[in-house]
């Protein structure tokens, strides 16, 4: 969810329902760097809490004194660390939903970003392995509850589907039985509130992480909140309500970031749209967006009392692209039980998979 869950985003999510809304992922190296963007990417509102920041990292003392910071600082409320990243520039260099292959730095990194958290509870994100032939997820799951873990989370693919076909929530069920006693949480094809029961009813999962579903749709919070309190659904927004959204959107991104707020909102403009009948000329010029101004005066020509067609609601959202062969060092199996460190190309804030 890079160049998404930022602030503002998660400050449209909140109003819309309970729920833990955790930052873009950064690198450990880059927080300790002081990296400008990366400081960005991890501050949060005054209002924020709680505070959840996903980091990741391949070095244990790196992962470790990052982790030391952020809570020394009273930073954070919660850390999650993101092993499911499959862009090949990651993965070759064994990074991303590579690095669980090799279980003795998974454990090191883990262990280091527990033991430095003190009572500030740490999860884990990672996927099914590499590809069918070399599925990790039972073993990196074990891992996880072994060094102290408050909860993993499962995407239930592999870095070999990338975000293609359909999420296998059978793989949610076995790492719920695999793991005893700390909650599993599953990720993966969550478009609509209906899907989050059938996936807690079909594994058996504590709770549920959404990703690629709430672009454009910060209000699937507040139906997900409904669903499993009991209530009845809200009537989902009309075109209006996601007219008005956008530009408070776009404000919130110009005062988080004002020379690059507006640049930012183009790749907001067509999931926001996603399932309301919009002409190609209004998307594209939504797409090359330059002012404030221009998106007022594009959505004030649209029909405010339109409704999201029923192909809409479960339209896909952002990547989509995949399967495709995952790139990896030489011998990468044949070194599984190798504590040697990782070179800093196996290191991308880009996805967090």
């Amino acid at each position: 969810m890079a160049g998404v869950t930022n602030a503002p985003f998660r400050s449209l999510c909140r109003r819309h329902g309970a729920g833990l809304y955790v930052g873009e992922m950064i690198t450990a190296r880059a927080y300790l760097e002081g990296n400008d963007k990366t400081r960005r990417l991890a501050s949060f509102a005054a209002d924020e809490v709680p505070r959840s920041l996903q980091l990741y990292g391949i070095d244990p003392a790196t992962v470790g004194e990052a982790v030391r910071r952020l809570v020394a600082t009273d930073h954070v409320d919660h850390i999650d660390l993101n092993f499911g990243c499959p862009v090949p520039k990651v993965t070759r260099h064994g990074g991303g939903a590579a690095l669980p292959v090799r279980r003795k730095l998974l454990r090191s990194i883990l262990a280091a970003a527990v033991g430095a958290a003190g009572s500030v509870p740490v999860t884990a994100k990672f996927r099914m392995g590499v590809d069918d032939d070399h599925l990790t997820f039972l073993e990196t799951g074990r891992i996880a509850e072994g060094e102290g873990c408050a909860a993993v989370a499962l995407h239930a693919r592999t870095a070999e589907q990338c975000y293609s076909g359909d999420a296998r929530w059978a793989a949610i069920t076995e790492l719920k039985a695999a793991i005893t006693s700390i909650p599993v949480l599953g990720n993966g094809d969550i478009w609509e509130a209906a899907d989050a029961l059938r996936m807690v009813e079909a594994t058996g999962c504590d709770g549920v992480v959404v990703g690629r579903g709430c672009l454009g749709r910060p209000w699937l919070f507040g139906e997900l909140a409904a669903a499993f309190a009991g209530r009845p659904a809200p009537p989902r927004p009309r075109l209006g309500e996601v007219c008005d959204t956008m530009v408070e959107h776009l404000d919130l991104l110009v005062a988080w970031s004002p020379h690059m707020g507006v640049k930012e909102f183009r790749k907001h403009t067509g999931w926001y749209l996603k399932g309301y009948r919009v002409g190609g000329e209004t998307r594209l010029a939504l797409n090359q967006l330059q002012s404030r101004q221009q998106l007022v005066e594009l959505l004030g020509a649209l029909d405010r009392d339109e409704e999201m067609t029923a192909e809409g609601v479960r339209a896909r959202r952002g990547h989509t692209h995949g399967p495709r062969p995952v790139a990896l060092p030489d011998r990468w199996y044949e070194t599984a039980d190798s504590d040697e460190g990782l070179g800093s190309d196996a290191e991308s804030a880009g996805s967090g998979g």
